[in-house]
């Protein structure tokens, strides 16, 4: 009983650590200097306005990693982002992760 408690602390020490090691892997400063084509469709730190293109700020950062990856391989369909991610590396797209992970997602700090 006691060995199966500890190995289910074990493993729920490791899931729980598992988004913040995510966050760790990209630079948001440098997140932030390759954004700038982003922000054409999805606003200031990734604070769309539009209903149309979705809000990036606030996301986890491993969502949006996986979200960019999936697109550049195909798993996601759609043909503008599909050209954005063509020539993305995967330290770029960590990178952007991270950086929009950072922001905050409220529309009234846009100008903050």
């Amino acid at each position: 009983m006691i060995k199966r408690l500890k190995l289910g602390m074990a493993a729920l020490a490791l899931v729980v650590s598992l988004p913040v090691a995510a966050v760790d892997r990209g630079d948001p400063a440098a997140g932030e200097r390759k954004s700038a084509t982003c922000a054409g469709c999805h606003g200031q730190a990734g604070r769309s306005t539009n209903p149309q293109y979705p809000i990036l700020a606030g996301q986890y950062a491993d969502y949006l990693y996986r979200t960019l990856v999936d697109y550049k391989t195909g798993a996601r369909q759609n043909a503008v982002m599909k050209g954005m991610v063509a020539n993305l590396s995967e330290e770029d797209m960590w990178d952007l992760a991270a950086y929009y992970a950072a922001q905050s997602s409220d529309l009234y700090t846009m100008d903050r």
